[in-house]
Formats: structure tokens, sequence, C-alpha cells
């Protein structure tokens, strides 16, 4: 198998270890597709939709800035999560620019980045593939992080432009207050689409420390209900393979979130980029990557539980950059993603 050929250190085994009863009893005899974003946003809106990612200049966490801690997520490196991150100046880093939850300085050179982004990636897919409509994809940091005013305009700005039907945001369960919803929710009955991707990663308060997160899962549940409540749609992201999670814990926090009440789910595996604490880690041999076996039987299991309408946004991710240590099959998706297919063809399932 492919995986022969990269990172074989360590081989999980679920087949003796997961519990049956957790799998959703879908009848699988028969070849079913899946609701892919793909297919959802062509349900949705009768053509092929692109999410254009966006990272702005001055955004963060509080998990980086001091605020809760220091130094970001153990595996964080931006720059490999978001093409458009390496487009970004870095922040000015005097008091007088330096942007915090009050007030915003940046917010003329952020309104600019957003417009130029779009439009280069813009016209970029529709010379080459004929996209016509999108979604404004705020990927990279903490995109609800910043005061309410600079969200307004710039979510605002990015539903303006032309053949935009709404809005995905990437960010933190602990950022994202009531007024927050309010203002998304109004975005959706003038008839938006509005999606807040929850970076959740793990329901387990052990791992969200060990990752440097600085929250813990409380209060999730209740956080997912009121931003279904607005109309807005939620999809929590998770990774596979932090360290010292079994599978079984994998498998338990994605079935928490699904009983927490989610309209989307993004899985991708924990890659290794060099010069973060994560690196550090597997250079001292304090971290062993998931090998693409496991990661592979961890999608079936996870696939086999999802109801029909979640939409499966992701189930793959790599980085294309000489940065990526660990996992090797982490630098080209198409090697997870010929396996998944393969191997969810076998179940009698299309991606």
């Amino acid at each position: 198998m492919l995986e022969s050929t990269f990172d074989s250190a360590r081989s999980r085994s679920l087949e003796s270890t997961f519990d049956q009863s957790q799998v959703s009893p879908h009848t699988l005899s028969q070849a079913r597709e899946l609701l892919t974003l793909g297919r959802y946003f062509k349900a949705r809106f009768g053509q092929r939709v692109r999410k254009i990612p966006i990272t702005l200049q001055g955004f963060t966490c509080p998990n980086i800035d001091g605020t809760l801690a220091k130094g970001g997520c153990i595996y964080c490196c931006n720059e490999s999560f978001s093409p458009s991150a390496i487009k970004v100046p870095k922040v000015d880093s005097s008091p007088t620019m330096r942007p915090n939850l009050s007030t915003n300085p940046l917010l003329p050179k952020q309104l600019s980045q957003l417009e130029e982004q779009f439009l280069w990636h813009t016209e970029f897919h529709k010379r080459k593939f004929s996209v016509q409509k999108y979604m404004v994809y705020f990927q990279s940091y903490t995109n609800t992080y910043a005061p309410l005013e600079t969200l307004q305009a710039l979510f605002s700005k990015a539903l303006g432009f032309a053949n935009v039907v709404g809005l995905s945001i990437g960010t933190r369960v602990d950022c994202v207050d009531s007024r927050v919803l309010a203002m998304l929710g109004k975005f959706v009955k003038n008839g938006a689409e509005i999606w807040l991707e929850y970076g959740v990663q793990s329901v387990f308060d052990e791992t969200l420390r060990k990752i440097n997160r600085a929250h813990t899962s409380k209060g999730i549940k209740e956080l997912f209900a009121a931003t279904r409540a607005n109309g807005i749609k939620v999809c929590a992201h998770l990774i596979y393979g932090l360290p010292d999670e079994s599978s079984e814990m994998m498998l338990h926090s994605l079935q928490k979130v699904l009983e927490w009440g989610i309209d989307g789910i993004k899985i991708h595996p924990l890659y290794v980029i060099e010069g973060t604490p994560l690196a550090r880690m597997y250079h001292a041999n304090r971290y062993i990557p998931i090998d693409l076996e496991s990661y592979a039987d961890l999608i079936i299991k996870s696939i086999q539980m999802l109801p029909p309408e979640v939409v499966i946004h992701r189930i793959s991710a790599g980085a294309h950059e000489e940065s990526l240590l660990a996992p090797k099959w982490c630098f080209d998706k198409n090697i997870q993603m010929r396996l998944l297919r393969e191997r969810l063809r076998e179940i009698g399932v299309e991606y």
C-alpha cells in the first residue's frame, strides 16, 4: 500500500477496539454518493460554488497574542494552511498599529487586502474553471477575534462582491458571542449563506491542554445550538492524530460533535511543520504522526457514523512545501484521496 513508502513507524489497530455499535445504521449494500461540500453547493445554488480563501493582516488568536496563552497551538503554521497567507505582510508591532478587541487601526488595509485577494482568486477560477459563484472563506487565524465594527465592515464588504452567495468564517469556540451571532444572523435573513467553522479539534480537555488550545470543551454544545438558532450553519473541525489520542478518542470526538448538533464536518490529519512546537516534539521522538492506513481506517469509520444530511467539507489535508516534516504522505492530498476513495468504494460509497 501507499503508506509503506512513507512514515510507517506506528500503525494503530482499529478493528479489535472500535465499538461497532457507534456506527450509524446506513445501508451500504449499494453505492451511494456522500454529501460533499461540492454536491451540497450544486444542490443549493444550482451550480458550482468556489470557496475563496482570505487571510488578513492583523488577525490573530487569543492563544497567540497572550490574552489566554502565547505561541498558538503546537502545530500552528498558518502559511501552510492558507494559500493567501504568504501574501500578507506581518503586522506593524508598534503599539499604535497593533489591533485589539476594542480598536483596529488596520481596518483600511484589511479591506484593501480582502478585495485584492478576492479579485485575484476569482479571476483565476473563472478563467480556468468557469466558476461563477463564490463563498468568501475567512480562513487563517480566528476571524471573529476583532472589534464588532471590524467584523461588520469586512463581512459586509465580502458579501457585496459580485456573485458572492455567502461567507464561511473560521474561528474558535471561545471567540463567538451573542453580538457576533446576531450580526451574522441578519446576513442570513437577507439571503446569505453563512457558515461558522469552529476549530474543535478534540473534545478531550487533556488533549486541548497539550496542544495549547487555551480553552476547554465546556459550553460548545450550547454555542452550537445558539449558532444554529440564528440560521447560521455549523461546521466542526476535528484533527485526527493529536498527541496521545487513541482511535477511540478521535471517534468519540466525532460522536460528541454529532450529538451537539452540526451541519458540516471537516476532518484532517495532524502534520508536522518545521519551526513549530510540534516539530520539536517530533525531533525529540515525543510525537509519532498517524500513518496513512490508520487514518484511512478512521475516515471509513467516521463516514459510517455521519448522518446523511451532514455536509462533508473535507476529509484530507496537506502542506505542499519543504517545511513539512511528517507524515510525508501529507505532502500530496492526491495520495490520501486515492486511498480513501478506494477504501470507500469497498463499502459502497462514492466520495
